[in-house]
């Protein structure tokens, strides 16, 4: 099991609080740095001092780190145009030696869209399907040959395709809960499916969803790797749980039957139960950036004793 760390910098963090993050998740041991790409805080967060954007922070992370991979859950397809997200993807995994995982959604939160005049169109899955259609159409192009591609609401035409990453496949992330759509899509351009902040059954159900989906398309299922994303509060003892929780605005009980809360015992047996589904990552959503604290003693109680 391999354990992830991601944050969720809208609710108030800038670059160098990103940066003290990612280089403790390099020196700590875990195997990769991830990021939401919002540009609102949710709930009762002021996101002061202000949003940082998703891909112009990890090209920074990708010149200041060398192990740990980089990515998003997930990149908004409403925020971006799939050409030029193309092309910035590939930047950044070139300016980091190949370390980047590309996650791409649909893109949801109507309000920060209204907040910064970003349009919000009413057919996103449609959209969502030409982008990973395009974007990995892009990278695979060779050489010296054009791509076209006429859809519904994008058209490329002699595009040269450039430029190439780094690696000779970036790692392609889909995740989410629904029944049809999300599955096929998975099976189709997907290395890895993941399931945000679900439970166990919705897990089991997800991934027995992709599975099926990625027969049915001839694929074998065992190909993609499943993953979570669940939210973390750890502590050596009780009272540190509870301060954690505090910390965060959420309920003790509310975060043991919702996310990886607790006792390292605890969590590491509620990870080895997602591990049971066939999970191999899980995405620790790391919501008090300020507690670095709270990293080592995952890196040293949980991650050690999974390894």
């Amino acid at each position: 099991m391999r354990l992830r760390i991601f944050t969720e910098p809208q609710q108030g963090a800038d670059y160098d609080t990103l940066l003290k993050v990612a280089k403790a998740t390099e020196d700590l041991g875990f195997d990769a740095f991830y990021r939401s790409d919002h540009y609102l805080a949710m709930g009762d967060s002021d996101g002061l001092p202000g949003p940082t954007d998703a891909w112009i922070t990890l090209a920074g992370l990708a010149r200041e780190t060398s192990r740990i991979r980089l990515g998003t859950l997930m990149t908004a397809g409403t925020f971006r145009l799939p050409g030029t997200l193309a092309i910035q993807v590939a930047q950044v995994d070139a300016m980091s030696g190949g370390r980047v995982d590309f996650g791409l959604g649909s893109g949801w939160y109507e309000d920060e869209h209204t907040a910064y005049g970003i349009p919000f169109p009413k057919e996103k899955f449609g959209r969502l399907e030409e982008q990973l259609a395009i974007i990995t159409g892009l990278w695979e192009t060779p050489v010296g040959q054009k791509f076209d591609y006429e859809g519904t609401y994008y058209q490329l035409k002699d595009s040269p395709a450039l430029p190439k990453p780094h690696q000779e496949r970036i790692p392609v992330l889909v995740g989410g809960f629904g029944a049809k759509r999300t599955p096929r899509l998975a099976a189709r351009y997907a290395d890895e499916f993941n399931v945000p902040f679900g439970s166990l059954a919705d897990s089991e159900r997800q991934f027995e969803r992709v599975r099926a989906a990625a027969e049915e398309r001839g694929r074998d299922a065992s190909e993609l790797v499943y993953s979570n994303a669940l939210v973390a509060c750890v502590g050596k003892d009780d009272a540190e749980v509870a301060r954690r929780a505090a910390a965060i605005g959420r309920d003790v009980a509310e975060l043991k039957e919702n996310g990886l809360a607790g006792s390292p015992a605890e969590v590491i047996d509620k990870i080895g139960r997602y591990g049971e589904l066939g999970s191999t990552r899980v995405y620790l959503q790391i919501l008090d950036l300020s507690d670095l604290d709270h990293l080592s003693l995952i890196a040293d109680q949980v991650q050690a004793k999974l390894a």
